[in-house]
């Protein structure tokens, strides 16, 4: 199986828990045995790529910049692309750029998803009981690419992942193990560095760089 054998049931799952008027959204970057797999929580309207209209790929994070400043200083983005997707507005994105953003994701080996690809209008928060629908689909995503480390943002996904109660502040820098088709991998939570979150985004950075090391 291949990770765009997935899309069909993500859209199908857009029906019953996204915005009707916005597209899904899937994942992107090295899909072959990635150093590092980063997990979020669920797509905005923000991205540019959730418009119907959009014909490119429907990658996380395009059309925005905070999140593209993290990998930055994390070096795993190139300045040139960098400074070019800061210089952006969300509206000047095309289906061009978002794929020069991906091929840099790809080339620095790294692959960025959600738990949740059902797109909503804004930030709302979603119920346990959502992202547990994407729980499994996930796993396949994971089974597919094979990643070497997997991040994981925020309380509620990271706790919904691991399958327990996780509290990121007490458990800095520290790695979980979980069992995925046979497979043992390492799971590292971390603080949410988006929204409300951008308020940890050092602790976010030094953590990073502890575990990406």
């Amino acid at each position: 199986m291949k990770i765009k054998d997935l899309n069909k049931k993500y859209d199908a799952l857009q029906k019953t828990y996204g915005d009707g008027n916005l597209a899904s959204i899937y994942n992107g970057g090295c899909e072959n045995n990635p150093d590092y797999c980063f997990i979020f929580m669920n797509p905005t309207g923000r991205n540019i790529a959730s418009e119907k209209s959009w014909k490119g790929r429907r990658s996380p994070w395009l059309g925005t910049k905070n999140i593209w400043k993290l990998f930055y200083e994390l070096n795993l983005l190139d300045e040139d692309i960098y400074k070019e997707i800061q210089k952006r507005k969300a509206q000047e994105w095309d289906e061009v750029f978002a794929d020069l953003v991906y091929e840099n994701v790809e080339r620095k080996r790294y692959f960025i998803t959600n738990l949740g690809k059902c797109t909503q209008v804004d930030a709302r928060g979603l119920p346990d009981s959502v992202y547990r629908e994407y729980l499994d689909l996930l796993f396949e995503e994971i089974d597919i690419i094979k990643p070497k480390k997997i991040i994981v943002f925020g309380n509620q996904v990271s706790s919904i992942f691991l399958k327990q109660k996780i509290s990121v502040s007490q458990c800095r820098k520290k790695s979980y193990g979980i069992t995925i088709n046979k497979k043992e991998y390492d799971v590292y939570p971390v603080y949410y560095p988006v929204g409300n979150g951008m308020r940890n985004m050092d602790k976010v950075i030094e953590d990073l760089k502890y575990i990406l090391h």
